[in-house]
């Protein structure tokens, strides 16, 4: 099982809780999450269904993703920080189609705000 962390703008955050020297949790405040929903894009799709006849990667999709990714990650962060953390663990995504005709994508991200040692 893999994991990531990083520390930005002093903030952690990481997809275990750290058992090292290097950061402890000195306090666990409570499960926060951050959601983002992206809707498909009719020409994001057009050329979306050429890739996938001709090979390749969907570059419109794959940015709108990282984007939504961001905003979920950054909607988490700020209600961690309104519990008074400086960290988050744990986190977790899920990705999720929506819609009727799956026309839209979900980005959801938890985890657990603590205050670091």
């Amino acid at each position: 099982m893999g994991w990531f962390s990083r520390t930005d703008n002093g903030f952690f955050i990481a997809t275990v809780v750290p058992d090292n020297d290097a950061a402890r949790v000195a306090k666990y405040l409570g499960i926060v999450h951050g959601e983002a929903i992206i809707g498909a894009n009719i020409f994001r799709d057009l050329f979306s269904s050429v890739r996938d006849v001709v090979g390749g990667r969907a570059g419109g999709y794959e940015r709108a993703l990282s984007g939504a990714r961001d905003a979920a990650v950054e909607d988490m962060v700020a209600a961690a920080r309104e519990l008074g953390a400086d960290g988050v663990v744990g986190v977790d995504f899920d990705y999720e189609v929506l819609g009727e005709k799956n026309g839209m994508m979900m980005v959801a991200v938890g985890g657990t705000a603590v205050k670091m040692a």
